[in-house]
């Protein structure tokens, strides 16, 4: 299964290459014919590659924090978290390479309240600095038993562009699809003090399927 939004770059990459196999085999009668039908192919199985979608199950429980995202947690830090939550807070920030899965998941259920695109930088997705400098989209949900989350979309320096699905009023499902970010990229999750961390760092998650926090 692919993700919808690669299907423009999927079809773009398989026309490129499709055209270049035909002036290739066209005009080029010669050994070199080959390396140029073998680097169009990597280039091309890389896209098709980048875009999977893989079916995942998410674990039940209602009180789960799950992640939006696969990568590597690479910073678990406490924070004064200001915008949404305004109060003290936990950050888990999980970096995505480009050979991730890169389509992400509503972490829990609940009432979208908060939804905001800001235009930024590119700064390498592992920098600390990038959860405020980078582009990003910032989504605040309310859980059903009271408790606030709040995650963000963060381009890097491959990365540069965001797309969502959701809007705020939206009622959010827990481990539903939601959007994807473009060739590496970051996710932080910013959780209150009620909620207990599951994961640390250099620990591996999937989207939908790993238990980042438990709601307590």
């Amino acid at each position: 299964m692919f993700a919808k939004d690669g299907y423009a770059s999927m079809a773009l990459a398989t026309a490129i290459a499709a055209l270049v196999f035909y002036l290739t085999y066209t005009f080029i009668q010669h050994w070199i014919a080959y390396p140029i039908y073998f680097t169009f192919f990597v280039m091309w199985a890389i896209v098709i590659y980048f875009f999977r979608d893989p079916e995942r199950t998410p674990p039940e429980g209602e009180n789960l924090v799950i992640s939006p995202a696969d990568g590597k947690v690479v910073l678990i830090k406490k924070i004064q978290e200001d915008v949404y939550l305004k109060s003290e807070a936990t950050q888990v920030s999980i970096f995505l390479s480009p050979l991730d899965v890169h389509v992400n998941r509503n972490p829990i259920s609940g009432v979208l309240e908060y939804l905001k695109y800001h235009p930024g930088k590119y700064l390498m997705a592992w920098d600390e600095n990038a959860s405020d400098l980078n582009e990003r989209a910032d989504f605040g949900v309310l859980h059903p038993s009271g408790t606030k989350l709040f995650f963000k979309q963060i381009t890097g320096f491959l990365a540069r562009r965001i797309v969502y699905h959701i809007k705020e009023g939206d009622e959010l499902k827990a481990g539903e699809r939601f959007g994807m970010m473009k060739f590496g990229s970051r996710m932080d999750i910013i959780v209150p003090a009620n909620v207990e961390i599951k994961v640390k760092e250099g620990d591996r998650t999937w989207a939908g399927q790993s238990v980042l926090a438990v709601i307590n």
